[in-house]
Order: C-alpha cells, then structure tokens, then sequence
C-alpha cells in the first residue's frame, strides 16, 4: 500500500516526515483573500503559488511562519512536500446557502480546508486506498480512538464524493469512498513531545510558536485575547466575518471575537504559557 505522510507544519507531522520516509508527503494550506493579511514576502509569495499549481497566495490565517517551516522542511529530508489547497476560508463561509461560521459543532472548516483538498490529491492521483501516517503523539489515544471510530467496516476512512450523475442527468449521485487507512507510527513507538522538542533543538527548520489558524475557535478566550495583540491583522479577520450582518452565530457560543479583543488582559503572557489544550486543533 503506497504511504502518504499527513504534515500540519507543526514539529510533530515534521518529525514525522524526517524519521518515517513514506512515498509521499502532502501539506494542505490554509488561504486567506484578505489582503491585510498579505504574507510579506513576494518572492515566497510566487514560490507557494507555484507550488500550488498556479493557485494565487494572498496569504494564511496560520502564521506566516508555517510558510518558511513547510520549505524549510522539504530542504531538510530531501523529498518533495505536495502543498495542497482547496477554496480560501473566506470562500467557504460564503459557500450556497450556509452563510453562516465554523463553530466546535459544525467543524467545515476542517473538512473544506484540509481534508477536502487532500482528497482531491489523492483521487487526482490514486485508484487505491492509500496509507495515511497521522503525527499522533503516544498521549493521544484517545485522538486515535476518535479516528479509528470512524472508519468503514473495511478498516478505511472514507469521504463523500460525487460519483456520476442521476439517469436524467439532472442530479448528482454522491457514495462514500474509501480513500485511507490511518496509521499512528508515534503511537506505536512511544514518542512524546519531549523527545520531539529536543529532537529539533540542533535542526535547520524554523517553526511558528502556535499552530492552526490564528483565531481557531478550539482555542480559549484568554489564548484567542493573546492572539489578538500578537497577530493583530489575522485576528482582525474573524472579528470582521462576525461584524456581517447576514450571519447569525460567532465562532464561539456565548461571546464575540470583538468582545474578547476588547476585554482587558489581566496578567502578560507568553506563548510557552499555553499548553496543547489551549491551543486547538484541526482534528486531523
């Protein structure tokens, strides 16, 4: 079975890409059109469009450091990264009918922003299930568990997709395809997230201090306040899609991202005073 290495651009799917080689490696980008969030760097700018197929990069609302981590890394383990990517953010909340915000209940961020154009890769390229290595850390059975409770009576994670049309030819026929089987290699291994820290302490890959959209909704309020001073420009794009009016729900149940901006910090913090509960995650 051809094996594929699900990379965030955190130190954990890296570690995972420079220690279990698998045939491919695939990085799915978050976009943004939003041009006051307009990555800095022009020529890199053109190389992550480039590396998207001729896709424009405006720039993402992770922080730009994920960019610089993502080339770095593909220098050091000396295979090709495949960036994906699939409608920019602002895209998908305009999307049909749904004008409406990603929330911990309704997760299509997720789906449309990662898994989305990962599955479009794999069935562009693939007639068969391929083997997907997660960068699960060994404390994150129960994420494991959660994963593997999705998967077909035939061991694969599948994804719906249309498959032709209606005999009319006026409706679409979706099915659920089976198109991985998830494998947890640092599950199998042992290998906790002290082990990667200090694995990466003497290597030439630069890494963002946070991980995942800047104002992923996953995060607690006083993390979301500290990212609204440091990534001021991204922070302020989600506070702008709760400003319209058409919508009716925030990314959060119960407070607004305007509200949490404004609401006074009591103590100062830092970056390595949140830990891996505060800080959310894409559920992959």
């Amino acid at each position: 079975m051809i094996t594929v290495n699900s990379l965030s651009g955190g130190k954990t799917s890296s570690y995972l890409a420079a220690n279990y080689p698998a045939g491919h490696n695939i990085f799915a980008l978050v976009r943004t059109n939003d041009k006051k969030c307009l990555f800095p760097d022009a020529k890199v700018r053109q190389i992550v469009s480039d590396k998207l197929g001729g896709v424009e990069f405006i720039g993402t609302l992770e922080e730009d450091m994920i960019v610089y981590t993502m080339l770095d890394l593909e220098q050091y383990i000396g295979q090709e990264i495949h960036w994906v990517t699939g409608q920019t953010f602002d895209e998908i909340i305009l999307r049909g009918k749904k004008k409406y915000l990603p929330n911990v209940t309704q997760r299509f961020c997720t789906e449309l922003l990662k898994i989305d154009p990962m599955f479009r890769w794999w069935k562009k390229i693939f007639t068969e299930p391929i083997e997907m290595r997660i960068g699960y850390r060994a404390n994150e059975f129960i994420r494991k568990q959660e994963m593997l409770a999705k998967l077909s009576p035939n061991g694969y994670l599948t994804y719906r997709d249309i498959i032709g049309k209606s005999k009319n030819g006026k409706r679409n026929k979706w099915a659920n395809i089976e198109w991985q089987k998830p494998e947890f290699p640092l599950i199998n291994d042992g290998i906790f997230k002290d082990h990667i820290e200090e694995w990466w302490k003497d290597k030439p890959v630069r890494f963002a201090l946070l991980n995942n959209c800047v104002g992923c909704f996953h995060r607690n309020p006083i993390l979301l306040k500290f990212m609204s001073e440091k990534q001021s420009e991204k922070f302020q794009w989600f506070i702008d899609q709760e400003g319209c009016g058409y919508r009716t729900r925030t990314f959060k149940n119960g407070i607004t991202y305007q509200h949490i901006k404004d609401h006074p910090m009591q103590m100062q913090f830092d970056y390595d005073d949140f830990d891996e509960c505060d800080r959310g995650y894409c559920g992959l």
